[in-house]
Formats: C-alpha cells, structure tokens, sequence
C-alpha cells in the first residue's frame, strides 16, 4: 500500500518537474527571438531567430548520438543472441546427458526378489 502511494507521489513530481522545465525553456524560446547571423564554411551566412538555431543543433546532436549507439546496440544484440544459443545447446546436451546416465528399471525392484 505504501509503495503504491510513494509511486503515485513520484509520478506526480515528475510530471510537476516536467512541465516546470518545459515552463523555463519556453520563457528562453520567448526572450531570444531576435535574429542571429550563423557564419559557416565558403561564405555561407544564415540568419534565423537563436531559438531557432538553438534547435536545429540540438536536434542535430540527438540524431547523431542515436546513429552513434546503433553499432555497438547491433553488436551486444548479435552477442546476446549467440550467447542465448549457446545456453540452449548447453541444455540441450546437459539432459541428454542425464537421461543417458541415468536408466530406470522395467520393473521395480522390489517385484524381482
């Protein structure tokens, strides 16, 4: 009962932290609305509100960050997916083992004497 009251008061503060950082970062979006020049390579000049740029770089760096991890993410599943084959030839051979080695009787033993 208590963790269901502890997990309901988490959920409320995080969405209390949520929407007071969305709150910050929308009154930043309104204060720098003014254009900007971005100077880049050959001359090439852009201007567009900060806010703006602010974004596309931001945006620019999570899919970069994403394109980076998807290498090694493909590689630990391709060496998890071996190692889960692995653990099922394992098993597999393990039970042939014990019931190779181990034969039951066709008849109780106490029937015999």
């Amino acid at each position: 009962m208590a963790a269901l009251f502890w997990e309901a008061r988490m959920r409320y503060l995080a969405w209390f932290v949520r929407i007071v950082l969305f709150l910050l970062l929308f009154a930043f979006a309104i204060k720098n609305t003014h254009a900007v020049n971005l100077h880049g390579l050959l001359d090439l000049t852009w201007q567009a509100p900060l806010v703006v740029i602010l974004l596309v770089f931001f945006m620019a760096g999570t899919v970069a960050g994403v394109l980076a991890m998807l290498l090694p993410l493909k590689r630990l599943g391709r060496e998890l997916h071996q190692s889960r084959a692995q653990v099922r030839r394992y098993e597999i051979q393990t039970a042939a083992r014990h019931t190779a080695s181990h034969i039951e009787p066709s008849e109780p033993l106490d029937a015999v004497v």
